[in-house]
C-alpha cells in the first residue's frame, strides 16, 4: 500500500516537496527516479502519497512538514538574473535572500525591472503561467526613438514574432517615446521582439502589475509580503478558496545594487 493510503489526507509525493518550498514537482520527480528520496525508510517511487504521519527524507535528511505558504512581491532592479541557479552571479534568490526556498513565478529579463512575485506554492505558479488563462500583465516601454501612432495599432492589433503572431493588447501613449502595454501572453522577450519586427529598440522596460497585484511605491530592491487583499483578490481570479497566512518574515530588502 502507498504511504499514507488509507490515514487520512494524502497528496502526491511530488506535489509534497512543492507545498514545503522544497523543489519543483519535475525536480521532485527527477529525484525520486535518482533514489535520493525515501518515505519511511524504503525508497520513494513516482505515484507514491503521502501524509503528515509520515517521514520524508531527501539524501538523508528529514524534510518537515508545515513550512507556510510565502507569497510575495519584489521590485526587481536591472542587472539581476531571474533564476534560481545559486552559481548566477546578481540572481534573484541570493538578491532577496529570504530565508524560505521560494522561486519566481515567470521572469523579467536581466536588463529589464519591476515587478516580480516569488512563492514557495509549487502549485500557484502553473496557475499565474499558463498562457490559456490570459492573465493580464502590465509593462511601461521605452523606445530609442520617437513613434507614430500607427505603432500603437500596429501592436495592439499583433505581430508576428518567433513565427507566430501575437495575441491584441492594449496600449497607451505616455509620451513620444514611452508607452504602456498590457499583456495576456508572455513569450520570450516578447515586448522587445514586437517593437524590434517594427523598426524600433527598446531602451527600457519596467512591470508595474501582474493580474491585480500592482508594483505601487515599493522601492527598488525591496520585497514584502503580499497583503490580504492582495492574496485574497489573486487567489479569486485564480478561483482558489483563500486563506489566512501569517507570514514568519516581514518584507526585506535585498543586497545593495
Amino acid at each position: 500500500m502507498p504511504a499514507g493510503a488509507g490515514q487520512g489526507a494524502s497528496i502526491r509525493i511530488n506535489k509534497f516537496f512543492t507545498r514545503q518550498g522544497a523543489c519543483s514537482r519535475r525536480e521532485a520527480d527527477a529525484l525520486i527516479e535518482e533514489k535520493r528520496v525515501r518515505i519511511n525508510g524504503r525508497l520513494a517511487v513516482l505515484g507514491d502519497r503521502v501524509g503528515p504521519q509520515d517521514v520524508i527524507t531527501k539524501d538523508g535528511v528529514v524534510v518537515p512538514w508545515g513550512n507556510p505558504p510565502v507569497y510575495i512581491k519584489f521590485h526587481k532592479p536591472l542587472g539581476v538574473t531571474t533564476t534560481t541557479e545559486l552559481g548566477v552571479p546578481g540572481n534573484i534568490i541570493a538578491y532577496v535572500g529570504h530565508p524560505q526556498r521560494i522561486f519566481p513565478i515567470g521572469r523579467l529579463d536581466k536588463d529589464s525591472s519591476g515587478l516580480m512575485l516569488l512563492t514557495n506554492d509549487g502549485d500557484i505558479v502553473n496557475e499565474i503561467l499558463r498562457a490559456e488563462h490570459q492573465h493580464e500583465r502590465e509593462y511601461l516601454v521605452r523606445l530609442d526613438r520617437p513613434y507614430e501612432e500607427t505603432f500603437l495599432a500596429c501592436m495592439a492589433r499583433g505581430v508576428v514574432i518567433l513565427g507566430r503572431l501575437t495575441r491584441p493588447c492594449r496600449l497607451t501613449r505616455t509620451g513620444p517615446r514611452e508607452f504602456r502595454i498590457i499583456l495576456t501572453e508572455g513569450r520570450n522577450r516578447q515586448i522587445r521582439r514586437m517593437c524590434q519586427a517594427l523598426g524600433y529598440r527598446v531602451t527600457a522596460l519596467h512591470r508595474t502589475r501582474i493580474m491585480s497585484i500592482a508594483l505601487g511605491r515599493l522601492p527598488v530592491g525591496r520585497w514584502t509580503n503580499l497583503s490580504d487583499q492582495e492574496r485574497a483578490e489573486l487567489f479569486k481570479a485564480l478561483r482558489r478558496v483563500s486563506q489566512t497566512i501569517t507570514p514568519t518574515t516581514q518584507g526585506g530588502a535585498g543586497r545593495d545594487a
